[in-house]
């Protein structure tokens, strides 16, 4: 396969940026998408440029760090991550433009990569349990309902890649901070902050400059694993029990 890629380029947060063009050939379908970055990176190098910069960690769908808009979408054409796009998901000859998340709380460290440490601080804020838990407990030593248990792994399952504030029109981290929010409340162990969780990251997430929600959508059809809509939902009214619950005392 032959390609066109229009790359962002941007030394630093304070640089302008510009998209570059490069052709790039000798790409197989079977690469993934960020084989076909390194591709590109391999003649950058030997050609003595600068090579383009973007995050990668696990390439397995797991950690989410590979963020990337490509054509305009959240991790590409496909419902997965960018590291498990492949480049059989696009046609020879395709002119491909590849972006880094763009929202005001991630600005831009260089190139592809952004600082999406953001969501760092709203789960220091609350996303965590401060029970003792100590050694493995017993499998069946605290029973949970089974639809809590399914609930709570559905919104686990979020890896804090970014596809949801890249995906909004109004660059909101509700479904993130839903879902870490939704999986802790849900169970036992995290009842004790359930509170102050939901208040103090709803909170942070504010500070943190993110755009206000209004339920478009896009956050969970971007979502790389699926996790829905109704999250935001289930936050607001956890939210506003414990909004009620503090101001009775």
């Amino acid at each position: 396969m032959k390609l066109t890629l229009r790359v962002w380029r941007q030394q630093n947060a304070d640089a302008d940026g510009t998209m570059s063009t490069y052709e790039v050939d000798g790409i197989s379908s079977d690469m993934s998408f960020l084989e076909m970055l390194d591709l590109l990176n391999e003649r950058l190098i030997l050609s003595g440029e600068d090579p383009v910069a973007f995050d990668h960690d696990c390439r397995e769908g797991i950690c989410g760090a590979c963020s990337l808009v490509i054509n305009g979408d959240a991790h590409g054409p496909e419902r997965t991550t960018t590291c498990q796009l492949h480049m059989r998901s696009f046609e020879d000859g395709d002119t491909i433009d590849i972006e880094p998340w763009r929202a005001a709380a991630f600005p831009v460290i260089k190139d592809l990569v952004v600082d999406r440490s953001a969501f760092d601080r709203i789960i220091q804020a609350g996303g965590y349990v401060t029970a003792p838990t100590g050694s493995a407990p017993e499998a069946h030593a605290t029973p949970v309902p089974k639809a809590d248990a399914d609930f709570a792994f559905e919104h686990a399952e979020c890896i804090g890649c970014g596809a949801c504030v890249a995906a909004c029109p109004n660059g909101a981290a509700m479904l993130f901070t839903s879902a870490k929010i939704n999986h802790l409340n849900v169970l036992p162990q995290g009842a004790p902050e359930r509170e102050t969780r939901v208040l103090d990251m709803v909170a942070q997430m504010d500070e943190e400059g993110f755009g206000g929600c209004t339920l478009a959508g896009e956050c969970a059809t971007a979502c790389p694993k699926g996790i829905p809509l109704m999250s935001i939902t289930g936050m607001n009214r956890e939210w506003l029990r414990a909004t009620r619950k503090a101001g009775k005392r």
